[in-house]
């Protein structure tokens, strides 16, 4: 996937928009034409991610669309409050592009798994969730991010993930795509992200779906318009806080009480919090 999002970011230049790539020493065979067809639109911060998520912010705060480049452990928890104060609650045009989402990096040790990343980026109430499955996903999550600069997490995978889609699919937040036209079983999967092929390998014989852009403020916006009030998830990500719970929280026949996320950008008591929040 990572030759489709440099090929877009690329086509995102040339158009003339104001775009800038910031990586944190990584992305070595990948970064290095862009770097070089594009010198005053590319920064190496070194390996200081919580210095690099702040530049992107006040970048970005000056009018770039700026992607934020790293393997996914690296691009989230390492610097996971300037994510959340710096870009999120100041509703800033930063994509977070995470590469080696779930166990991709498996071999590296714990420390690289991306297991929870979903659960602490869903929690930010102004970012989207960009997760492709394949290459032409990859393609039109970035043609979407581009053309709506937001505060978005870009999560792909590290290469060599089988073709889901034959196009360039059709896509907007929470919305289902079908893979599998022909099928007209009744038993329905929906996954995000490359565990598309994994679902596809447990469930060879299912109606497919993906959701590759998702988040807090859009909880299954297809839910009910798919028809479907049965199905299974997949995910390469920790059940609680994953995609399956996203899913399970816009479905679940119960109400909630809880803060609004406008409180996130407030100041104030906590008593007068607690009632600008709804409770």
């Amino acid at each position: 996937m990572r030759k489709p999002f440099m090929d877009e970011l690329t086509a995102g230049v040339i158009s003339g928009r104001p775009i800038m790539l910031i990586t944190g020493d990584l992305g070595w065979g990948v970064v290095e034409e862009f770097a070089k067809q594009f010198p005053k639109n590319f920064i190496n911060a070194g390996v200081a991610e919580q210095n690099m998520m702040g530049m992107a912010a006040g970048m970005a705060a000056e009018g770039y669309h700026v992607f934020v480049y790293s393997i996914a452990n690296f691009s989230t928890f390492r610097c996971a409050e300037q994510i959340r104060n710096d870009v999120d609650y100041h509703n800033l045009p930063v994509t977070v592009v995470s590469v080696g989402g779930g166990l991709a990096y498996g071999s590296m040790g714990y420390s690289h798994h991306a297991v929870q990343d979903y659960a602490l980026i869903r929690t930010m109430p102004n970012m989207l969730i960009a997760a492709p499955c394949d290459d032409n996903e990859a393609r039109a999550c970035m043609r979407y991010l581009i053309e709506l600069p937001q505060p978005s997490y870009l999560r792909l995978g590290r290469g060599g993930e089988p073709e889901i889609h034959k196009d360039i699919p059709v896509i907007y937040p929470g919305a289902w795509v079908l893979v599998d036209k022909e099928k007209t079983t009744d038993y329905t999967v929906v996954s995000t992200g490359t565990a598309a092929s994994i679902a596809a390998r447990i469930y060879p014989y299912a109606r497919k779906y993906t959701v590759p852009l998702w988040g807090m403020k859009y909880k299954a916006m297809q839910l009910e318009q798919s028809g479907h009030r049965h199905f299974t998830s997949v995910e390469d990500h920790l059940e609680d806080g994953g995609f399956g719970s996203w899913l399970k929280e816009a479905d679940c026949y119960m109400s909630i009480e809880a803060l609004d996320p406008k409180v996130c950008g407030m100041v104030g008591t906590t008593e007068e919090l607690l009632k600008e929040g709804g409770l």
